[in-house]
């Protein structure tokens, strides 16, 4: 039985074979009732097409509408996602049938999906990949709810997803209709850092730390003897009456600081397992990064992100919670990548490093070159800590034979080239979260205000 009117589907519209069983039943049962004889036969063919020509009585014109949103406003690791796939109907004819199909980031774990609040739980039964029905009335959209937890910082991608319906009491389906994914921006979650010791030289005038040079602070230094230039608020008059005497109290100057945070990302080692599991050495280079920059900029301080690797790409100094937001969106596109190629241009540049920043350097030391930058930067008289971030419990190469031998030969000539680094001046320190970074600190700052002695 030909299509009602004798017209094809309209564009992007297929038959399914149940309309074509439905066609052929008919037209075989019609012709052996002209070649048999027999009225019955055409009696019961006519059930078929009249159910035919029914259904078909209306056809579908417009193609399914499919789109991806999701909901990633400070979502930081560990956090509950939320996202949507909605299929919607712009045309005059219900869908009787919508299967619709999404693919998910890993590090996205998605535990419930469903269709308007009624969700079902997927995180034992295969993910949510697979593909999910549901009926659309005319005119209308219905939304693809999934729910679950974010696993790892990163632009993770939903999508991209897909999705057929069908038309005509399953007479009729569409072309399969694809979007493109959407990336969700998962920050990285913040360790717990403090580091309370005073900067090692400060730049500015103003700011929040209590440095170790006298000038007007708030930091009480002692009392000393009234001297020309100093104001009369500043006498102690308890201490002046008891000695005689004039006497002011001494403070110590509040300045600012200038923070680089280095990145080596050179190379990558260990498995990420999540928030929750083991952290790669990206990992706990970007949390620590992130960790670092958000104190300092809480403290007022200028904070500048530096890339050592390939793209060498960077950050210019600024302060304030804008630039907090800044820096999470550059860590989002850090990755490890090699390169045979020396970057020291693109790091030891003036322009980039300022003579009175301090220098954290987040660094695994897997490769010599880093090293070697190192040294480079503490022979330019600048401000360097070296926070290690190769994982403590890096498991050893399960490969039997000589890979045990050298691994620890691997590890004890790290250990030489952490102790080289130390007498040429260069603290090395693993990050282990609050006060990683105070001891060293004090040490630098002790040594940056420390009179120098001078050849004639």
């Amino acid at each position: 039985m030909p299509i009602e009117d004798g017209q094809e589907p309209a564009a992007g519209w297929a038959p399914t074979w149940a309309l074509g069983r439905a066609v052929l039943l008919t037209g075989l049962l019609l012709i052996a009732a002209v070649l048999l004889g027999r009225a019955d036969l055409v009696v019961l063919a006519t059930p078929f097409a009249l159910g035919t020509a029914y259904a078909l009585r209306r056809r579908p014109v417009a193609a399914p509408q499919l789109e991806i949103t999701a909901e990633d406003a400070h979502l930081v690791e560990g956090g509950a996602l939320a996202g949507t796939v909605s299929v919607g109907n712009p045309d005059t004819v219900p869908y009787h049938l919508a299967v619709v199909r999404t693919r998910v980031s890993p590090w996205l774990r998605v535990e419930r999906v469903g269709f308007g609040g009624a969700g079902v739980d997927v995180s034992r039964s295969g993910g949510a990949d697979r593909p999910f029905v549901t009926a659309i009335p005319t005119g209308a959209a219905v939304d693809l709810e999934l729910t679950g937890t974010a696993l790892r910082w990163g632009r993770h991608p939903i999508g991209p997803a897909g999705a057929r319906v069908a038309a005509a009491d399953g007479l009729l389906v569409s072309r399969a209709v694809i979007t493109e994914p959407v990336k969700m921006r998962v920050y990285p979650m913040t360790e717990a850092f403090e580091a309370v010791e005073a900067m090692p030289r400060a730049a500015g005038l103003v700011g929040a730390h209590h440095s170790r040079r006298p000038g007007e602070g708030g930091e009480l230094a002692g009392v000393r003897v009234f001297a020309p230039g100093d104001r009369l608020r500043r006498i102690d008059w308890r201490v002046s009456l008891r000695a005689r005497q004039l006497h002011v109290a001494a403070t110590l100057s509040d300045r600012d600081a200038e923070v680089v945070v280095l990145l080596d990302v050179l190379a990558e080692a260990g498995r990420s397992g999540g928030v929750k599991g083991a952290a790669s050495v990206l990992d706990t280079t970007v949390r620590a990064a992130a960790a670092i920059a958000e104190h300092y900029l809480h403290r007022g301080d200028r904070v500048a992100m530096l890339e050592y690797g390939p793209a060498a790409r960077r950050l210019r100094p600024a302060t304030g919670r804008r630039q907090y937001l800044t820096v999470l969106e550059w860590l989002l596109d850090t990755h490890a990548e090699s390169s045979p190629h020396e970057p020291y241009d693109q790091v030891f540049g003036p322009q980039l490093l300022s003579a009175d920043a301090l220098v954290v350097v987040l660094t695994p030391l897997l490769d010599e070159r880093s090293a070697q930058m190192l040294a480079r930067l503490a022979r330019g008289g600048r401000f360097v800590v070296a926070v290690d971030t190769l994982p403590v419990d890096l498991p050893p190469p399960g490969d039997k034979g000589w890979a045990p031998v050298a691994y620890r030969l691997w590890r004890l000539d790290r250990d030489t080239m952490i102790a080289q680094l130390r007498e040429h001046g260069v603290p090395v320190v693993p990050w282990a979260g609050t006060g990683s970074l105070d001891q060293v600190l004090r040490d630098v700052a002790r040594l940056a205000t420390a009179p120098r002695v001078g050849v004639r």
